[in-house]
């Protein structure tokens, strides 16, 4: 049976080049970047080499690029740092409703610290409304915290318009979480006046277990870790330099294709979206219009459909695809994005998420059409 994967914002397949880097560092260039002897300094050089591929996608510096375990761990790292080393200048932080996990746990345990939390609300498209950041803005807000695409309804928020309002208004940090967008929409952390912004390897076809935190220069945060001073003292840990080597090469192939890959995932999305309306009565998109979401991710649901039992029997056709983020599809509780932007209940039920990546081809489309008319009709029928 051919597969059709289209679960690209719950994880991605290594690109070939990818694994090369990966097994090269693990089974070659296997040593510690911390030791002074030869295959040390080999293995600090091929850090070196990852961190400007990283730090090149979104025209950041080198310097700029601290490695991580994963986007979890930045998201973690960015606000729990900012509020220890900020608490003397306030406890209030933003953020809004429909952030991925790792940033709302995060700000819950923050709130169990003493700490305050507006969570912003998002419109019928999963955008917030500048206006209702501006309200929220106070003397003591010393953090701001966004997602650039949503992980699932793709929704972008106008970053740099966050960032002109929070830095002209305030002195609170601005973190993005970029998981989701980055290597799929085109942002530039120091034209967009970001200071901090979360990444991850395996959204871009990179290895999992890997990701990044890009910290303005100047910025001090409180690192989480503390031992042996790697990540110049940021972030204490040998590093994982298998992954991180797999994830600026991932980086570095996002980067050079960029144009044309987001083009292609785009026009795939697109078709999808106007064959799957189409053609299947009551279907509806979840979240903002298809030209106007991130170039990769669909959120769609089917009346009188539970998402579960759909995404079994695609899967029995080769197509896999989700009922929304991998953090929550096991979960039986509603997704808190669908929650928030106030969909009815079958949509909320009903929804299923469909993420493109770099080696999904529009030859795919007919199949999968074909796949979801067949299954949503035996729904139907039974």
């Amino acid at each position: 049976m051919t597969i059709i994967y289209l679960d690209n914002s719950a994880t991605t397949a290594a690109l070939p080049e990818v694994a090369i880097a990966v097994k090269e560092m693990l089974t070659e260039n296997y040593g510690n970047p911390s030791s002074l002897h030869g295959l040390g300094i080999k293995a600090e050089k091929a850090l070196g080499e990852a961190r400007l591929q990283v730090a090149g996608l979104i025209g950041a510096r080198p310097t700029e690029i601290y490695f991580t375990s994963g986007g979890t761990e930045a998201n973690n790292w960015a606000l729990l740092g900012i509020a220890r080393a900020r608490r003397r200048q306030g406890r209030h932080l933003i953020t809004t409703a429909i952030e991925h996990p790792s940033i709302l746990a995060t700000c819950r345990r923050l709130e169990a610290d003493g700490f305050e939390v507006t969570y912003l609300p998002a419109d019928a498209r999963g955008v917030i409304r500048l206006a209702d950041l501006e309200a929220a803005l106070r003397e003591d807000t010393i953090l701001v915290s966004v997602m650039s695409v949503n992980n699932e309804v793709g929704s972008r928020q106008p970053v740099a318009d966050i960032a002109r309002l929070v830095h002209s208004r305030s002195r609170a940090v601005l973190h993005v979480d970029h998981i989701q967008g980055y290597g799929k929409i085109p942002l530039n952390c120091h034209e967009a006046g970001i200071d901090l912004m979360s990444l991850s390897g395996h959204k871009i076809h990179g290895p999992k277990g890997v990701g990044a935190l890009y910290i303005k220069e100047g910025l001090r945060l409180e690192p989480l870790l503390t031992g042996g001073g790697q990540e110049a003292g940021q972030r204490s840990g040998t590093e994982n330099t298998a992954g991180i080597a797999g994830f600026g090469v991932a980086a570095q192939l996002a980067a050079a294709d960029f144009a044309r890959r987001t083009a292609r995932m785009q026009e795939i999305k697109l078709e999808l979206a106007r064959r799957l309306v189409a053609e299947i009565p009551g279907a509806v998109i979840n979240g903002p219009p298809p030209e106007e979401g991130a170039p990769n991710i669909i959120n769609v649901s089917f009346p009188g459909v539970r998402a579960e039992v759909l995404v079994h029997m695609l899967e029995q056709r080769g197509i896999y695809v989700s009922t929304g983020s991998a953090c929550h599809s096991r979960r039986e509780s509603a997704s808190h994005v669908l929650q928030a932007l106030h969909l009815e209940r079958w949509r909320q039920d009903g929804a299923i998420r469909i993420s493109l990546g770099a080696l999904n081809r529009l030859e795919e489309v007919e199949p999968t059409v074909e796949a979801f008319k067949e299954c949503v009709q035996e729904l139907w029928s039974l």
